[in-house]
């Protein structure tokens, strides 16, 4: 075995309390959040007197504090970052973990020598956009939980960047940072830390409009143990272990961290020949939490049945003596450090106290002793004051005495002696983690972005899925010249054979053409891409609609490689930029035109700069895209794509695609985004485009709805909706 960076076993805490049983347990690292921007709105989160103290608590053990500010921010919250951040940094605080690429770039303006994670919220999933986030100044990358081990290498062996992955605890269904499920269907946003996990409830599944299975909980997946693999993970150049649970209790972050703390040494010591995992701690981490049955997760396979719960969730076993043994020993206490003292107490010499631990000493001077007049001074008078360590973090384990005889001091001095002494052991074990800010740093984030007034002038951009869908879309463009400006299809509507052919036709009738990238670029995705590299840089598209920072970087070097200039770049809404900051950041990342986003209000929409923006006026919108195939679930798989339902408890029917040549699903909402009654508030955000997203139309209806937002937006029209089913999305509600 070759020699290993010593991981981190880096525990959750929803909580003060979780997070003292974190360290008492034997934590590396804890991540926690506080009040606000924490992607777990719901958890016991301390309040910021209370994670101070936390941050102190931990450093104390050499445990490191991340915290979460790992939710998109709206505009006006960023006023708030600032003012928020500051105590925590300069307390110590070890790295902030982001989603937020606009968050990113304020905490590396405006809060230097501290490190930055991704979030998997920032759904990474290649080396690519590793590499990228490393020259901006990213420290560590949490990636997908979907990535396989190979995966994982590939990102070790071609980026300098500290690699955490999710090791232990529960698995979303879908990619973390691609769900919109529980802010479409009830408005809590995922990506703002409230999820409802609509996923966890039963579905019945359709197909050809026969239901294959009945009220089944397809979207629910078994919780992540990883431990039989350790090895594996470790090999591939994980550095940090990561363990689900911010909204579980103190008692399970104890025990779920003192057995990964166990099987971490055990590999470091006896490495993987002698590595083995104990029936019976399988069993405790079962009887701490069971929501029915446990997966090695993705790391060697892309999906699977057997991931998933598919059944109610059982009843779980109360292990009393367990739950006893955990609480005494790390929930219901505080840890001790370690200390000898020395005491000098001469006459006419100050008093002199000597503190020291396994790495830290401290010297402290008090009163000069006066000569008794009655009683003397003796050596239990002085250990009766001075190893009264109370509710302090110290545990004296030797106190030696120099004593001249006949002195006398009062007690107060000999409290005052040792409360100085442990003030400096603190000062001396703390400052090294403590900041101070520059002044001038602060003043920076006055500067506001002006806001350009409403601009009626906007261009129609259509997006087909199918090829029927794009038939329908040319026939309305011969009908109504120069009105669509540009028209775009997947990568998989059209074989790449064909692509140039499209691009001509498109281009002769005056209307740009558009590539739009797979939701999810990873291993399958690359190879389709590289075995048709030659189609693409020939096919002349004019922009490519991106949807990763995985397809910017890779499209940007294939075509830098090749000599020819790329196409322009469309970020897609899914690249979140809920304020201004992270549209900077997007366009620092390659974005020349951006996409509006989908969960933003009206009134939040105009507090951004929508100027160079598109905005989906029309369409299903993907709730969840996800690795696991319903369709290879419920009936098996046959590598043919093809549209299959869930339904609700409600009876919604939800269109599931499975996309076998990118191997994902994509779940839709069941009702399309309408904007025909709001036609007039949607111009008034300025954008410089509307799109229209055809999902799983027909010919006709793709035709009819054209025609009607042609009539509506370009030519200022009043037209029905004329639809039994849609919604507005968040263009009225919002998101909390």
């Amino acid at each position: 075995m070759g020699k290993l960076k010593i991981p981190e076993v880096l525990a959750p805490a929803g909580s003060y309390e979780s997070l003292v049983a974190a360290v008492n347990a034997g934590a590396d690292a804890v991540y926690i959040g506080g009040q606000k921007f924490g992607a777990r709105a719901y958890a016991d989160n301390p309040l910021e007197d209370e994670l101070l103290k936390g941050i102190e608590y931990a450093h104390h053990f050499g445990v490191k504090v991340y915290m979460t500010v790992n939710t998109l921010l709206k505009e006006k919250e960023m006023k708030e970052l600032f003012s928020y951040i500051l105590p925590y940094y300069e307390a110590g605080l070890d790295a902030i973990i982001v989603q937020d690429l606009g968050v990113f770039d304020f905490i590396r303006k405006h809060f230097p020598n501290i490190d930055i994670h991704a979030s998997t919220q920032m759904s990474i999933m290649g080396y690519e956009a590793v590499k990228k986030l490393e020259e901006l100044g990213i420290t560590r990358v949490v990636p997908a939980r979907e990535l396989s081990l190979e995966e994982i290498r590939l990102i070790r062996d071609n980026t300098n960047v500290e690699i955490e992955c999710f090791v232990y605890g529960a698995l979303c269904y879908s990619y973390s940072g691609q769900c919109l499920m529980s802010s479409l269907i009830g408005g809590r946003s995922a990506n703002r830390g409230r999820c409802a996990q609509p996923c966890r409830l039963p579905y019945n599944v359709y197909k050809d409009n026969s239901k294959t299975a009945t009220k089944t909980t397809v979207l629910s997946c078994k919780d992540l143990c990883s431990l039989d693999i350790l090895p594996d993970i470790l090999e591939a150049g994980v550095d940090s272990l990561k363990i689900e649970g911010r909204m579980k209790s103190p008692r399970y972050t104890a025990g779920v961290v003192r057995i990964w703390k166990k099987y971490v040494n055990l590999y470091l010591s006896k490495g993987r020949e002698k590595y083995r995992v104990d029936s019976s701690d399988r069993k405790e981490l079962l009887e701490l939490f069971d929501r029915g049955g446990q997966t090695e997760g993705y790391y060697n396979k892309h999906n699977g049945k057997d991931m998933l719960l598919l059944k109610e969730k059982p009843e779980r076993e109360v292990n009393e003596k367990l739950f006893t043994f955990l609480d005494n020993t790390y929930v219901n206490t505080l840890r001790k450090i370690k200390v000898t003292g020395s005491i000098n107490i001469y006459a006419d010499k100050c008093m002199e106290l000597s503190l020291s631990t396994d790495d830290f000493s401290v010297c402290v001077y008090g009163e000069m002793p006066q000569k008794a007049v009655n009683k003397a001074l003796s050596q239990d008078d002085i250990k009766k004051q001075i190893l009264k360590t109370g509710n302090t973090l110290y545990e004296f384990t030797d106190l030696k005495i120099a004593l001249d005889e006949g002195l006398f001091i009062p007690v107060k001095q000999l409290n005052d002696l040792r409360r100085n002494a442990i003030n400096a052991l603190d000062e001396k074990i703390l400052s090294p983690y403590k900041r101070t800010l520059d002044t001038n740093i602060r003043h920076e984030i006055k500067k506001t972005v002006k806001v350009p007034k409403a601009d009626n002038k906007l261009s129609l951009s259509v997006f087909c899925e199918t090829y029927n869908q794009l038939i329908a879309t040319k026939k309305v463009c011969a009908d109504n010249l120069l009105v669509i400006k540009e028209i775009s299809f997947e990568a998989d509507t059209i074989k790449p054979e064909f692509w140039k052919k499209e691009v001509e036709k498109l281009k002769a009738i005056n209307v740009k053409a558009n590539l739009y990238m797979p939701h999810i670029f990873r291993m399958e995705s690359r190879e389709f891409f590289e075995k048709n590299k030659e189609y693409l840089l020939n096919a002349d598209f004019d922009n490519v609609v991106i949807r990763s920072i995985e397809e910017s970087e890779y499209i940007s070097r294939i075509f830098k490689e090749a000599g020819i200039k790329r196409p322009k770049f469309i970020f897609d809404y899914n690249l979140y930029n809920y304020n201004n900051n992270a549209s900077n950041m997007l366009k620092e990342l390659g974005a020349d035109r951006l996409t509006v986003p989908v969960e933003l209000n009206l009134n939040e929409l105009k507090e951004i700069d929508c100027s160079e923006m598109e905005v989906v006026v029309y369409g299903r919108l993907p709730m969840m895209i996800t690795a696991q195939c319903i369709k290879k679930t419920t009936t098996g798989c046959d590598h043919k794509s093809e549209t299959i339902f869930i339904k609700d408890r409600r009876n919604e029917s939800m269109p599931v695609k499975n996309r076998c040549d990118f191997c994902y699903n994509s779940i839709y909402n069941a009702k399309p985004i309408s904007t025909l009654g709001i036609a007039k508030e949607i111009k008034n955000i300025s954008a410089k485009s509307i799109r229209l997203m055809f999902t799983t139309e027909n010919e006709k209806e793709t035709e009819d709805i054209i025609e009607k937002y042609i009539k509506c937006y370009i030519h200022g029209q009043k037209v029905s909706e004329d639809m039994t089913l849609f919604t507005r999305g968040h263009f009225k509600r919002g998101i909390e």
